[in-house]
């Protein structure tokens, strides 16, 4: 699925199983929660913290789903193409960053 075809999916499901999008500020408020939600899974599973029994069941992609969730809504209820605003945004980092990140020695 594409991100075009995503945004659609997405708000065709708010069509019927929502009642409407929530505003900007609340879904702001929810994408800031739910990558908070990423945060604590990768902070324990994959940093130096260790990792909760509580949040030993937690599922990464089913968080990272939600946050790319809340997001495709901010973009359907503001009026963002995401599949356009993506491909001018790779389109740049394309020719920008091309050698930059090989030349780094940090990454060798």
């Amino acid at each position: 699925m594409n991100i075009e075809n995503a945004q659609k999916a997405v708000d065709d499901w708010i069509k019927h199983h929502g009642v409407r999008y929530f505003n900007e500020l609340t879904n702001m408020a929810q994408l800031t929660e739910e990558v908070g939600e990423v945060a604590r899974i990768i902070a324990r599973r994959y940093g130096e913290q260790s990792e909760k029994e509580s949040d030993k069941s937690k599922d990464l992609g089913e968080e990272l789903a939600d946050v790319l969730f809340v997001l495709l809504c901010l973009a359907n209820q503001t009026g963002i193409d995401l599949q356009q605003s993506f491909d001018k945004k790779l389109d740049l980092k394309t020719k920008r960053d091309h050698d930059r990140h090989h030349n780094n020695k940090k990454l060798k």
